[in-house]
């Protein structure tokens, strides 16, 4: 298992279910599970629903725990999404 602070640097686009749906996309593409955290809430990062109940911004710092066969991947891919997509 392992885990990362993230600051979010996404630029929505006027539409701000777009970042979080195509983040779901990018966390489906691994066996490992992946979580997001913010403050007090952990959700799973492959369910458009609980990513739906948490609001992230950009500039906010979350972290992303990834545990699996393709956990290294899974991060690697996750954060770069997270950072470089503004």
């Amino acid at each position: 298992m392992i885990s990362k602070d993230i600051t979010i640097n996404i630029s929505p686009n006027n539409n701000a279910v777009q970042p979080v749906a195509l983040l779901v996309q990018v966390a489906n593409q691994f066996e490992s599970s992946v979580y997001v955290e913010v403050e007090d809430k952990k959700v799973n990062a492959k369910s458009i629903m609980g990513m739906m109940s948490i609001r992230v911004s950009d500039g906010e710092q979350v972290r992303i725990t990834a545990n699996g066969s393709d956990e290294e991947s899974a991060m690697r891919k996750i954060e770069e999404y997270l950072t470089e997509n503004a």
